[in-house]
């Protein structure tokens, strides 16, 4: 099977502008690219993979592009139109080298994503024909959730969550914590905390693409709402939370935290 990883990364991002470039500390205390450690996830993943797997960097900015290039890594430019990572990475089908089976969508600003997630999905679509597309979800400890009801009562947004049928199906995605659950009771399934990490087959991203924006995709501000809107069965792999946060890079000050979590990564990842 041809796999291909895509790491959509562009420069202007209202909350940090220019994160696929910012310094980010390595456990050996150099500083790199945060896209380094992005493209160092995807490159562990497709070492695990069966059959031929391509990873590359889909872009819409030069600067980025030249960097990328400079550090060995393989880039597709793609128009600034594109509206989220997923038209990116349709955008980028046409600078691949061949039509993969199955595109991996992982962020740029993700770089504390384990490889076994990246392999998850990617199975979990292989081997189900019924599906368009996959995402990967871990259930939320008990103090996951309370600090989710926390953010929820000030009116803060604290990560995303999903439903799913039992057969593993996504019911909906959504900022809010769904489904309720009573604070400080328990729940009788754990909430799923969504991570944004994606496997899609090509006509999947046709069809995205020529749907258009959905008004639910655009109220949320997710971009997998609308394969849901256009009917096409999305599919939910429970993977195992890692021994580190998986931080995202969105603002300045996540960089010590994220920091400090690639240290806790290489400790975990040693023994």
């Amino acid at each position: 099977m041809n796999v291909a990883i895509i790491i959509p990364a562009r420069l202007a991002s209202t909350r940090f502008p220019a994160k696929p470039l910012a310094p980010l500390s390595g456990p050996d205390g150099v500083a790199r690219p945060a896209i380094h450690y992005t493209w160092a996830a995807a490159q562990a993943a497709a070492a695990t993979l069966p059959g031929n797997t391509q990873c590359v960097i889909a872009t819409d900015d030069a600067r980025i592009a030249d960097a990328c290039t400079a550090m060995g890594m393989a880039v597709v430019m793609t128009p600034d139109s594109c509206l989220n990572g997923t038209e990116r990475c349709a955008a980028a089908l046409g600078g691949l080298a061949g039509v993969p089976d199955i595109i991996v969508n992982l962020q740029g600003d993700a770089p504390l994503t384990p490889a076994s997630m990246v392999t998850a999905v990617m199975e979990l679509l292989a081997a189900r024909t019924d599906l368009a597309m996959t995402t990967a979800v871990v259930a939320a400890s008990p103090a996951v959730l309370a600090h989710l009801q926390t953010d929820a009562a000030a009116g803060r947004v604290g990560g995303t969550t999903a439903v799913c049928t039992r057969d593993g199906r996504a019911l909906y995605f959504s900022k809010s914590v769904i489904p309720h659950v009573t604070p400080g009771s328990t729940p009788i399934e754990p909430v799923l905390l969504h991570v944004g990490l994606y496997a899609y087959r090509p006509a999947a991203l046709t069809a995205y693409v020529a749907a258009g924006p959905a008004p639910l995709e655009l109220q949320e501000g997710l971009e997998q709402l609308r394969f849901l809107d256009a009917g096409l069965p999305v599919g939910v792999a429970r993977c195992a939370a890692p021994a580190w946060e998986m931080i995202e890079l969105n603002n300045p000050t996540d960089v010590p935290l994220i920091e400090a979590e690639l240290a806790r990564r290489a400790l975990a990842e040693s023994h």
